[in-house]
């Protein structure tokens, strides 16, 4: 796994000319680099697809009215992603339609990526997030999930950052996380189908698993993951200091979209869980949303003191 959190952007760039430059830049800064049809656009923003942001092209379609359309359109879709646009000449917005001006956060151009590294730095990469906290939970879930889903082998991707409110699947939780370094939400999301199909093969066939069986798994993982979370970043002190902000969430079961109110990204894991017997495949998605406070540079990890199992004789030194 590495240590820095991936995030994937689409690129809307048709021009051959720049796309070795954008993909190279891209593969230096922890970006994966999507590439999708013009006609496709809208239909791929449609799906639950996880995105950081994007970078467009100020000549994406055939004329300049064309292509401010088809920003107008992106950002209407999804408007919490970032826009950032390349231009010929300079990076700056000065130029473009005053209609359009208002969907980019920013420009830059391929002769000097610094401008392009500055505005991913502020508005993708906008939140460190310690390597120690990044590992402990990737171990934690893996373990949780072993422990859970027996004789299952589960795997999981490079952690990645996310911009987008999609919804994956059709059910999730959510288990409030409270510390003195970070307030927020951890949110496990899946598919009820696959999730069936995985604890569903030692189930005797006259009392097959149901939807109920899937909400009590995500729940004992929920409370599984939060409580190994818990114990070694929160530890027993726990609850945050001063006023305890709180902000509604918004769930729009239609459009699979959740608001936390805040334009901070979410950190994401996913993990594949695949029964070797049967192939079955289910994904569970675990996103981390500090959306109410975060600072790091007051995180700690709890580890547990060997001193105490020295001197009780539990072990002894080699």
């Amino acid at each position: 796994m590495n240590e820095q959190p991936m995030s994937k952007v689409l690129v809307l760039d048709n021009s051959p000319e720049h796309a070795r430059l954008i993909k190279r830049f891209c593969d230096q800064n922890n970006l994966s680099a999507l590439k999708v049809r013009k006609d496709a656009v809208t239909s791929v923003l449609r799906t639950n697809i996880d995105l950081g942001g994007i970078l467009y092209s100020e000549d994406y379609a055939d004329s300049p009215e064309e292509t401010a359309r088809i920003a107008l359109e992106i950002h209407g879709a999804r408007p919490e992603l970032p826009i950032i646009i390349r231009r010929e000449k300079r990076a700056t917005l000065a130029g473009l339609p005053d209609s359009t001006q208002r969907v980019f956060c920013g420009a830059y151009v391929t002769s000097d990526m610094s401008a392009l590294r500055k505005v991913i730095d502020e508005y993708i990469f906008c939140l460190v997030y310690p390597n120690a906290l990044l590992r402990g939970i990737a171990e934690i879930s893996t373990e949780v999930l072993g422990n859970l889903f027996k004789d299952v082998k589960t795997s999981f991707d490079t952690p990645y950052i996310v911009h987008d409110r999609v919804i994956f699947g059709e059910v999730f939780s959510l288990i409030m996380l409270e510390s003195s370094w970070c307030r927020g939400y951890m949110m496990l999301q899946t598919e009820e189908e696959s999730f069936l199909n995985l604890v569903g093969r030692d189930v005797e066939v006259e009392n097959p698993p149901n939807f109920r069986r899937v909400n009590d798994l995500l729940s004992e993982t929920t409370n599984m993951i939060w409580g190994g979370f818990k114990n070694r970043y929160i530890g027993d002190t726990g609850s945050a200091t001063g006023t305890q902000v709180q902000v509604p969430l918004i769930v729009n079961h239609k459009h699979h979209y959740i608001s936390f109110g805040t334009s901070n990204p979410q950190l994401c894991f996913r993990f594949i869980m695949e029964d070797p017997l049967t192939t079955r495949l289910a994904t569970l998605y675990a996103r981390f949303v500090f959306n109410l406070s975060w600072s790091p540079e007051d995180f700690k990890e709890f580890t547990h003191d060997s001193g105490g199992l020295v001197e009780s004789g539990a072990i002894e030194m080699f």
